[in-house]
């Protein structure tokens, strides 16, 4: 007897109204968090994280007085211990800074372990971590100052954030 699975259907977790939304209470989080700073640097994950992260930027320009810069860092997710982090930033746009890390989903903790790799270096302010969605599924001591939604779920579930027709959604498989 063979049995046959069928492919997971996606499930819309958020929608790009409930995602602004987010976006938008966490700004103001961060804002709280920065209010007597004169600059915040806001680095995005490639690639689903820098797009959450380009929105929190916005979002934070839109409502803080302060400036607010954005940088990207790239990580080979798939050989994160012998890959190297690419950071568009130089050092000496962020030393001295308050620098936040934005990722689309935080799931074991891997990735982030790794994005903090090229900041141990920099003598910075201070640094926080935002995620759109947080799993709860840590294998690594590592945890999202800030989140949009927490979520708790099963190991095979797949959670993604994808950009259709330049606005954010989050599925769920």
């Amino acid at each position: 007897m063979m049995t046959i699975f069928a492919p997971m259907s996606k499930t819309i977790l958020l929608t790009p109204s409930q995602i602004r939304q987010r976006i938008t209470r966490l700004a103001w989080q961060l804002y709280e968090d920065n209010a007597d700073e004169k600059e915040v640097v806001i680095v995005g994950i490639m690639s689903s994280g820098n797009s959450v992260a380009l929105q929190v930027a916005d979002a934070l320009k839109a409502i803080a007085p302060f400036q607010v810069q954005t940088g990207t860092l790239r990580i080979d997710k798939h050989s994160q211990v012998a890959g190297k982090c690419d950071l568009s930033l130089s050092t000496q746009d962020l030393e001295g800074k308050v620098v936040v890390i934005v990722d689309d989903v935080l799931n074991s903790g891997k990735t982030l372990m790794y994005a903090l790799k090229p900041f141990l270096a920099i003598d910075l302010r201070k640094i926080r971590i935002v995620v759109l969605v947080d799993r709860n599924h840590r294998k690594y001591p590592i945890a999202a100052d800030y989140s949009g939604m927490t979520l708790a779920t099963t190991l095979k579930e797949h959670i993604s954030v994808e950009a259709i027709e330049g606005e954010l959604t989050a599925f769920i498989e």
